[in-house]
């Protein structure tokens, strides 16, 4: 058995190229020969190959290819097309366009073409299809792909070499300066909710603490400067610009000393595939209030206050019980940490994959 990995574009600190990468160092823990292939890459030192000679080397009928289905991609499906062994497709899920209307046209047509093609994938014949949750799978069930060929595996990620690395001392005492740390981590784009957000810690800070400080580290994207303008105006509004800490592209350190330093991490996200960075926040201890939508319930899994509407009232009442609340909020600690641990940890996710991918090829 030979093996490729496929994806559009692999990328460094990517959530889908690391989960591409991690892949292919699992199957090569196992002997296996195992190769990625990209139509582009960007920021990375893993070798690569380009995806017009993956049949050639893994086309054959005791082979195995993952397809990571994020974007738009046509070539991908001619390639599935002519490989004769074992073909998963593996989806992260794509956000509908109608977020970006008015922002960006690019962003649009791409998760627009993403989308578009959901069917053509989900119709593809592959013997297996796995979603990063349920709420993906489900997509991929409601365009036709048969139960019996559809399974869950949670994003394998970066978490251990987070938890190992010593963070930012320098940012750690610039938080802990007697302010109530809020916490954001997640690239500015409109489908993230930061506009609620933002809502969220002007009513805590003008109703409860006016020493409140959000902790926003997410990547600024030039391309979405549109919508990060609206973001900073939206602040200026509640008279609480020096209150924000912007951390634009933070390093694993600082990310530690984000989470360490927070005394909640708070997300008002409109739509998730997955969001990893919940995951971190239950691996370190920071207590979670989120919103539930999209597959955020799913990766929770009842370790956090959340809740359905985007009440900004409400999510300041909670900051403010959690804060107040020393027994909910260790028990909150507690909880994220047995789930990261039992659902999450990279150990679990090793085996979850080779039960799937390689007994199912089998």
């Amino acid at each position: 058995m030979k093996a490729a990995i496929l994806l559009p574009v692999l990328a460094d600190r990517d959530a889908v190229g690391f989960d591409a990468v991690a892949m292919a160092r699992l199957l090569r823990e196992r002997g296996i020969e195992t190769r990625l292939f990209c139509g582009s890459a960007s920021g990375t030192r893993e070798k690569h190959w380009p995806p017009e000679k993956l049949v050639d080397f893994a086309g054959g009928p005791d082979d195995l290819v993952i397809y990571h289905f994020s974007m738009g991609w046509p070539p991908a499906l001619e390639i599935l097309r002519r490989c004769r062994g074992f073909r998963v497709v593996r989806y992260h899920n794509i956000t509908p366009p109608e977020f970006f209307e008015g922002l960006s046209n690019e962003y649009v047509a791409a998760c627009r073409s993403g989308r578009e093609e959901i069917p053509a994938v989900a119709g593809s014949g592959c013997e297996l299809y796995v979603g990063a949750s349920q709420f993906n799978l489900d997509e991929l069930l409601a365009h036709g792909v048969a139960a019996k060929r559809g399974a869950v595996l949670a994003p394998l990620h970066r978490i251990p070499d987070l938890l190992d690395v010593d963070g930012d001392l320098r940012l750690i005492d610039e938080l802990n300066d007697g302010a109530l740390n809020v916490l954001m981590v997640g690239r500015i784009a409109p489908n993230k909710g930061y506009p609620d957000l933002v809502d969220a810690f002007a009513a805590h800070a003008h109703a409860y603490d006016r020493r409140t400080r959000l902790v926003l580290v997410g990547k600024i994207d030039p391309r979405l400067e549109g919508y990060t303008n609206a973001i900073r105006q939206r602040v200026a509004e509640y008279g609480l610009t020096d209150r924000v800490r912007w951390i634009n592209g933070a390093s694993e350190a600082e990310l530690k000393a984000a989470y360490v330093a927070s005394h909640a991490f708070m997300l008002m996200s409109r739509h998730e595939g997955f969001c990893v960075p919940l995951v971190e926040a239950m691996a370190i201890g920071t207590p979670i209030i989120a919103r539930e939508t999209s597959a955020i319930p799913e990766t929770l899994g009842g370790c956090g206050l959340s809740w359905q509407e985007p009440d900004p009232s409400l999510f300041a009442a909670s900051l403010s019980r959690l804060v107040d609340d020393a027994g909910l909020r260790n028990d909150l600690r507690h909880a994220g940490m047995r789930r990261y641990r039992a659902t999450y940890a990279m150990d679990v996710l090793r085996r979850r994959f080779f039960d799937l991918v390689l007994r199912s090829a089998a």
